[in-house]
């Protein structure tokens, strides 16, 4: 693809409230110069929003009013004029019911935090699961020249001589307690071990995911996305980066001139040679919606289908984003897809050129980290969307974290009405369940949580693990943790909470799972399937105010990124009339 800048010197958007000697302009720039500002400051240099998503409750994202001052730094030396804006920070960690509700709310409000003040261009200073997104959401809805900083995955844990990886020794240290493997204090000694810097999650959890994800759609500037949290050289990629976007401004480099649909294929392909998190397909799919760019879940399937997962990484290897850093990152992996004609090589990124200039070069400093593609985790990585009788718009499975004797099963299904019935009888040892029967989860996707929590790997019954099982299929309308592993089929479309077949599934219904045919049905005839839906109704009551009643009656369906109607689609960045 080739981009012809804009001409420099030219009007930019922050002069129509800065430029001038008008009442209304006065007001706007005498107020900002009680900050101290020179005069020289408003003389039509690019403006640069820094949007930061630093919070003391997303400790993810602790370390980024740090990181803001090294953006600050590269703004200044490109001469431009840095202003540092918070934005809505929607913490994984700490955010009820799910922080998944929260992030088309973050979406809206930074976009109009973008819309409604003087701003050229953008830096999205991101690192929790929903920042990134929810930030490429806001930057793709008003269009102005944006570049993302991710905050960088912190060190690797270690337990015992053990390396630890966020999210993912959670899961399988509490399986093991369930299981009588391991003690309740030996699992208190284990937290302190689990995150011992500021950063993301170290494994290829959701958030390195799309940081990754970031960089293979030309957003971030080459190597932004496993460089660890404290490495010094992510303040030199922060510094840098506040160079870069000062002269997307002067190039008029947008996010529609790099957000294209193959940008987003080779998104989703860097997402199966990562062996990246299922929530990216929520995820990309909303951002594509945003910036008005055609991706479905067959585009999932389609480009995802014959990559390999080439980077060992848990949860479904056995290194962590530091290894992967050292190993060379993501760069490595785009030239790995480069030369195996899957990429598409002249792409546009935030640097101006084509991704292949970016990547033609690196080398690759251990293999056994990004391994050879005869050595893949799977050759088949990509996510695999299912349908059938029981998902009419499809579900999703992550093969590389899934077990290869489940990939074709039939077994009879548990059903679990919501997450509250899950909690009241998975330990109950006279449950009516065995390794060979199917789970199933309801209620739990964007309208039915609300809002679509990561409960979908659901940890088995103890009655199972004390056998020494550690994976059952399990099927629900809920996402899963980045972290998390298993043979998990999830967001399963219609929703039950919207009417979907997943609603009226009962215990002892033999459910079929074929992955190579990609096939999920249930034995159900089409006649018994219809009389149930006619019968079903509703079984949990709305909220009536607030913005959980804003997202309940508008947010759509996972299978289209499970954003709410009203945002799709690029609506730009025009300056509105001065009240004033």
């Amino acid at each position: 693809m080739t981009f012809k800048p804009a001409k420099w010197p030219r009007r930019l958007r922050s002069q129509e409230w800065y430029e001038g000697s008008s009442r209304d302009v006065i007001y706007h720039r005498g107020w900002m110069k009680n900050q101290g500002w020179p005069h020289d400051m408003f003389d039509g240099r690019p403006i640069i929003g820094i949007l930061n998503t630093w919070s003391d409750l997303t400790p993810c994202n602790g370390h980024l009013r740090e990181l803001a001052e090294k953006v600050k730094a590269g703004i200044y030396e490109a001469g431009g004029f840095p202003v540092e804006v918070p934005v809505f920070s929607a913490s994984e960690n700490t955010f009820r019911p799910t922080a998944m509700m929260f992030r088309n709310l973050a979406a809206l409000a930074t976009e109009e935090a973008i819309r409604g003040q003087p701003m050229d261009g953008c830096v999205l200073l991101v690192g929790c699961d929903k920042t990134t997104p929810s930030l490429l959401m806001a930057a793709a809805s008003c269009d102005l020249p944006s570049i993302v900083l991710s905050g960088g995955p912190m060190l690797n844990g270690y337990f015992r001589g053990e390396r630890v990886g966020s999210g993912t020794h959670l899961w399988k240290f509490s399986e093991a307690v369930k299981a009588g493997e391991m003690t309740q204090d030996d699992f208190l000694e284990a937290e302190a071990s689990m995150s011992r810097s500021t950063g993301t999650c170290n494994t290829m959890g959701t958030a390195s995911t799309m940081a990754s994800l970031s960089e293979a759609l030309g957003m971030a500037l080459s190597g932004n996305a496993a460089i660890p949290a404290v490495d010094s050289r992510r303040r030199v990629m922060a510094q840098m980066t506040g160079r870069r976007i000062v002269q997307m401004v002067k190039d008029d480099l947008k996010p529609s001139d790099i957000m294209t649909k193959p940008a987003f294929e080779n998104a989703i392909r860097t997402n199966a040679a990562i062996g990246g998190s299922t929530n990216a397909v929520v995820h990309l799919l909303a951002i594509a919606g945003r910036v008005g760019v055609d991706v479905t879940l067959d585009d999932w399937d389609r480009c995802g289908r014959d990559v390999p997962t080439i980077v060992n990484l848990m949860p479904s290897g056995k290194y962590l984003m530091e290894e992967f850093y050292y190993a060379g990152g993501l760069p490595v992996v785009l030239r790995r897809l480069g030369e195996a004609d899957k990429l598409h090589k002249d792409a546009l990124t935030v640097s101006g050129g084509p991704i292949w200039d970016e990547v033609a070069q690196v080398q690759n400093h251990n293999e056994d980290v990004i391994l050879p593609a005869d050595k893949a985790l799977a050759q088949s990585g990509g996510i695999v969307v299912l349908r059938g009788n029981l998902a009419p718009n499809g579900a999703v499975l992550k093969p590389s974290a899934a077990s290869p004797h489940l990939m074709r099963h039939r077994g009879r299904a548990v059903v679990f009405e919501d997450i509250d019935d899950y909690k009241a009888r998975i330990n109950d040892d006279t449950l009516d369940i065995d390794e060979t029967c199917v789970m199933v989860l309801k209620n739990c996707g964007p309208k039915g949580y609300p809002g679509m929590a990561e409960v979908g790997n659901m940890g088995l019954p103890p009655k199972v693990l004390r056998k020494g099982i550690t994976d059952m299929i399990r099927i629900s309308d809920a996402r899963m943790s980045g972290t998390a592993y298993g043979t998990v089929i999830l967001h399963t479309s219609p929703e039950a909470a919207a009417g979907g077949p997943l609603a009226v599934i009962q215990s002892g219904d033999i459910i079929e799972v074929d992955v190579d045919e990609r096939r999920l049905h249930v034995d159900i005839s089409d006649a018994d399937m219809s009389a149930r839906l006619a019968a079903w109704h509703p079984a949990h009551v709305r909220p009536d105010s607030g913005y959980a009643w804003l997202h309940q009656q508008h947010v759509e369906g996972a299978d289209t990124g499970a954003d709410l109607d009203f945002l799709k689609g690029c609506r730009g960045a025009a300056v509105g009339k001065d009240s004033h």
